[in-house]
């Protein structure tokens, strides 16, 4: 009798109208919290569309550089949109109710761009590595067009393999719980509500933790070793200076985005020693923060894109002025 009931749980599937999205509920002042995470949104938006106006709009930076860098503006974008606002409206207004497909589209969105955030910063690893390790073949192996092909294979790649764990999604049936301890339908809390075998589910989000942050971070890992590598062969002081100095910035958005999720996805998926409370609230800032934080570390610090915006912005005061006096 209990295999006819496995066989029955198994073979047919439920899928409910939709979740309820019940993360922050016993935190203090939730409501300053989220006050903070739409001013982290506002400046997401404003300096990413700067940095990507700027670089699209002045030819001399069409290089491969600025196209790794524009290609995380964008994600940065994309990334904080598709959470952000969906968490203001779910538990500063109070309607967290979502379709089951939206749930799916949500986070489908969600582990796609911070896949391609994973990997746009080994993108930047690999141009930092190029420029020093092999600065008079630069030219040659780090082309615009060869730049463009990275970039296209890791969204096809990160897409592609998160739609996939989004599709088998759908072969859960959800004859209880619909109540989603999360701040968006995240992929683990949603599985884990599942009243049939979830055992591809959770293999799939183990093999996605490697594949797509820790691959990246190794890859990150060992470009740096043989960056070191390169610069203390290096005879003048100045010169070993100036080239670590060009790293400093990617470092940080390296530490601002790796250390955070690495943590609480080992201590949270695997050992689950993590309150539920804190691992929500850790997550959203892990996930939101170093879209704010790039432009300002990263791409506004370039010489390049700096000059340009101040250009930019004392060609706007300027006008202004102008248009103000009689």
């Amino acid at each position: 009798m209990s295999s006819l009931r496995n066989f029955l749980n198994d073979s047919v599937i439920v899928h409910p109208p939709g979740f309820y999205i019940i993360g922050f509920q016993k935190l203090p002042f939730i409501r300053v919290y989220f006050i903070f995470l739409a001013f982290v949104y506002v400046v997401t938006v404003l300096f990413n569309t700067l940095v990507i106006c700027i670089i699209v709009f002045n030819h001399c930076l069409h290089t491969p550089k600025f196209l790794a860098v524009v290609n995380l503006a964008v994600i940065d974008v994309v990334l904080n949109t598709c959470t952000i606002p969906s968490m203001i409206k779910v538990f500063l207004v109070k309607d967290n109710f979502i379709p089951f497909n939206l749930c799916l589209v949500q986070m489908f969105f969600y582990y796609a761009f911070a896949t391609l955030e994973s990997y746009a910063l080994a993108v930047l690893a690999y141009d930092r590595l190029i420029a020093i390790c092999f600065p008079l073949r630069q030219n040659s192996i780090n082309t615009l067009r060869n730049m463009f092909c990275i970039v296209a294979l890791s969204w096809c790649f990160s897409t592609g393999i998160i739609a996939f764990s989004a599709g088998i999604m759908t072969r859960l049936s959800f004859c209880n719980s619909v109540r989603v301890f999360s701040y968006f339908c995240d992929y683990a809390p949603v599985f884990r509500l599942a009243c049939n075998d979830y055992t591809m589910q959770w293999y799939v989000a183990s093999l996605l933790t490697f594949l797509l942050l820790v691959g990246p971070f190794t890859f990150i890992l060992l470009s740096y070793v043989s960056i070191l590598a390169t610069v203390f062969r290096m005879k003048s002081l100045d010169s070993r200076v100036k080239a670590l100095a060009t790293c400093v910035e990617h470092l940080i958005l390296v530490a601002v985005f790796y250390i955070p999720i690495i943590t609480i996805f080992t201590i949270g998926f695997y050992l689950q020693l993590i309150n539920p409370d804190q691992r929500v609230l850790s997550l959203s800032l892990a996930s939101c923060l170093p879209p704010c934080i790039n432009p300002i570390v990263y791409s506004l610090k370039t010489k390049e894109i700096k000059n340009r915006a101040l250009a930019l912005v004392k060609k706007i005061f300027g006008t202004n002025q102008r248009k103000s006096k009689p």
